[in-house]
């Protein structure tokens, strides 16, 4: 009798832990390797923060609380809806999970019966079809070129939608691209699914603060209020506040809903940290005032990153709306052969030739859906930032 189950077969370890973690292998013995691999803003935790997390525990705070969050998180986090995207929820539909992949994760094992389909705009974060396959639905991906800036459009979802459709999951700003969607792009997804009552929308809004040159963030509940009650609106900590490690995701929807994703918590996870929770509470309802510093420090490296590699003999770069990644096109190098004369047939072909030769660690576009492209998070040392896009070039310039 096999040991594992089948159901891992479907399922890959995530590309991007493990770029990250071939990197931090290849520094440690001793090679000179910047890492732009992980989506992990550099920068601290806010003072204000950590403060509220050590008076947290100096408050004894260190116990179990309710297994999908303290009611001082949750209303935190209703204030927030209501403050910055004009939703009005109740405290018994908000959950808060160990980082936003757990409240993805529970939506869809709450949901998904096999055979359930769930819509994935590509290029897509590299977790969702394998979350989506291990719940045994079917990820059903619609590819979303350089020609739409990567983004859905209304046709091709309607194209997307059967009736076995049972989710939509959008990503604005988007990992990998950056891309972020219009209120009017957004409006006529909306409309679409207005249409087919069947289809719900899960929101992953993590990138929701990182945006730039005016670029304004939307999400649908709050552009079309009769999907109000088929939405989940998904957040976190994580990237705006500088809190990766902290593991605090949040969402509000559907009582419903909410009530089946805390029963399968109550027997997983249980409750998140309740030292972050505290820290959650702080950042959620504190300043937003050095968010606007750092995103000034973000765009200055968004612009590095787009400037170089367009320069770059064989690549191309579109400009993204937020986040912190870029998402060129290695089109131009497929076909040419690196000065040991290996051919690069494939994106992934030509990430391991940055690796190898000049010590740089991307992503693949591969792993996102959408190739031949590669994905560069600029969230490090804006010096470390130039010094990758100065060694890709050097790179692009010795294939022939």
């Amino acid at each position: 009798m096999a040991l594992l189950s089948s159901r891992l077969a479907n399922v890959q370890p995530s590309p991007t832990i493990f770029v990250t973690q071939k990197a931090r292998a290849l520094k440690a013995a001793g090679r000179d390797v910047i890492g732009m691999g992980a989506g992990e803003p550099d920068f601290d935790t806010p003072d204000h923060v950590k403060a509220a997390a050590k008076a947290a525990i100096d408050r004894g705070e260190t116990k179990y609380t309710d297994v999908d969050g303290t009611p001082e998180l949750k209303r935190a986090i209703v204030e927030k809806f209501k403050r910055e995207n004009g939703l009005d929820y109740k405290l018994e539909q908000i959950t808060v999970g160990t980082g936003g992949k757990q409240i993805l994760f529970n939506a869809l094992m709450a949901t998904l019966d096999k055979g359930d389909e769930v819509i994935i705009p590509a290029p897509y974060w590299t977790s969702y079809p394998d979350m989506v396959a291990l719940c045994d639905g079917t990820p059903v991906p619609v590819m979303c070129g350089e020609n739409t800036g990567f983004k859905l459009g209304a046709e091709a979802l309607e194209a997307a939608i059967t009736p076995r459709t049972k989710w939509l999951i959008l990503n604005s700003p988007s990992n990998p691209t950056g891309a972020g969607y219009t209120r009017a792009e957004i409006k006529a997804l909306t409309e679409v699914l207005l249409r087919h009552p069947h289809v719900w929308v899960m929101t992953d809004d993590m990138y929701e603060h990182l945006a730039y040159d005016g670029w304004e963030f939307s999400t649908p509940a709050q552009i079309e209020p009769r999907l109000y009650d088929r939405t989940l609106t998904c957040n976190g900590v994580s990237k705006a506040y500088a809190m990766t490690g902290w593991r605090i995701g949040y969402a509000g929807g559907p009582v419903a809903l909410i009530k089946a994703m805390a029963i399968l918590q109550s027997q997983s996870t249980s409750n998140p940290s309740s030292v972050s929770q505290a820290a959650s509470v702080a950042a959620l309802s504190g300043s937003l005032d050095f968010i606007t510093e750092r995103n000034a420090i973000f765009k200055q490296r968004r612009d590095i990153c787009v400037d170089l590699l367009n320069k770059a003999p064989g690549l191309s770069c579109l400009k993204p709306d937020g986040a912190f990644y870029v998402y060129p096109s290695c089109a131009g190098t497929i076909g040419k052969r690196t000065p040991s004369g290996q051919v690069i047939e494939t994106d992934t072909d030509f990430v391991t030739y940055l690796l190898e030769a000049e010590g740089v660690a991307v992503v693949q576009g591969a792993a996102f859906g959408l190739s031949p492209y590669f994905r560069i998070s600029y969230a490090i040392a804006t010096e470390q930032v130039e010094e990758a896009c100065r060694r890709i070039q050097r790179a692009c310039q010795a294939l022939s």
